[in-house]
């Protein structure tokens, strides 16, 4: 499987506004934002309107576009905040979808050369990945590196990537408690490095920097697992890391890829992490039982689509999880909730 070519009207750029004025966050990626289409979705409770710089090929999408989208029928899906971002992949009519937070910047690499993270994730969903067999020299597809001795023959065409997980300088995304203990703890080593993930390993996405194909694991990343305290900065939710684990289950059954790695972004420093962990520790807490969850998990031959994954990965949650705590139970809700929101929104198409 070689590396596949795609044009620029392929790939929507979405970005999640939980700012007003996002001039020098525009600014400082014109240079590799300026050639595709882009989706902001405005923070349904952030007030007033958003400065956005001209020159952009754009489709803003405000409180009023969700309320007519979504409409009276959703009890329990929430676009507020960082969950903002999923209207626009709701929206996104591309093969492939790349989001960065609003609080980062193109990151310098080792030779202090601004790096382009849209073109490192279209090179990681475009070029193989291989989650049966892990090769030492990693990602065998980049320039000077290739399988290494032993690695199955049968298996080094690879399969397609449907998710790339980039990384962060400066601010890593750690959790509150971790952020707490070490307040001074900054991310300086770039690692120009690529791995598919081992298939049946399960990974902590994070949102801030990712890019997927909508078409094979779309329906997957969606804004299901809200703490009873979300809040507003990263510390504060896991949203994200709850998807990642449903997007990694539906990976590893329809044979499908996840790679982590470079692009990097540069992440400024927002809230405090004390007072996040406020918000977060609940969070943290049911992560003891999410993760054996996932790692568990295993579908049916039936479900073929992400669709179908995720209608079973919810069927499973409220069964197996659902009197653990309510928060999973209405996760499992929101789940069904989506899918069929998705297939709606598609159908009116």
């Amino acid at each position: 499987m070689s590396q596949v070519i795609i044009k620029d009207d392929e790939v929507d750029i979405v970005i999640g506004a939980l700012q007003s004025d996002l001039t020098s966050f525009m600014e400082e990626w014109r240079p590799f934002f300026s050639r595709f289409h882009l989706i902001i979705v405005q923070d349904p409770d952030l007030k007033g309107d958003l400065k956005i710089p001209e020159g952009f090929n754009l489709n803003l999408y405000k409180k009023s576009d969700i309320d007519r989208v979504v409409g009276p029928t959703s009890n329990s899906i929430s676009f507020s905040g960082y969950s903002c971002r999923h209207f626009g992949y709701l929206m996104s009519r591309k093969k492939y979808i790349i989001t960065v937070d609003d609080d980062c910047t193109p990151a310098r690499d080792t030779n202090n050369k601004i790096t382009d993270a849209v073109s490192q994730h279209i090179i990681n969903l475009t070029t193989p990945a291989t989650p049966f067999f892990f090769n030492t020299l990693y990602d065998p597809y980049v320039d000077g590196s290739d399988f290494v001795r032993g690695y199955p023959f049968s298996l080094r065409t690879g399969v397609e990537c449907g998710l790339s997980c980039g990384l962060w300088l400066n601010l890593a995304d750690l959790d509150a408690p971790t952020q707490a203990l070490k307040p001074e703890l900054r991310n300086s080593r770039y690692v120009d490095m690529v791995l598919t993930v081992p298939a049946r390993t399960m990974l902590p996405v994070s949102g801030i920097n990712i890019g997927f194909n909508s078409e094979l694991v779309g329906p997957a990343l969606m804004p299901a697992f809200r703490l009873g305290k979300e809040g507003k900065l990263r510390w504060e939710t896991v949203e994200d890391i709850w998807s990642g684990m449903c997007v990694k289950v539906v990976c590893d059954h329809l044979k499908i890829g996840v790679k982590s790695g470079v692009p990097y972004v540069w992440r400024q420093e927002r809230g405090n992490a004390v007072e996040s962990l406020k918000k977060e520790w609940e969070g943290v807490k049911l992560m003891e039982d999410v993760v054996p969850f996932f790692q568990g998990l295993r579908l049916s031959e039936s479900a073929v689509t992400a669709e179908d994954c995720v209608d079973e990965i919810a069927s499973k949650v409220k069964e197996v999880l659902g009197g653990n705590d309510p928060t999973f139970a209405r996760a499992a809700e929101t789940m069904v909730e989506w899918i069929k929101l998705w297939k709606r929104v598609r159908a009116a198409e």
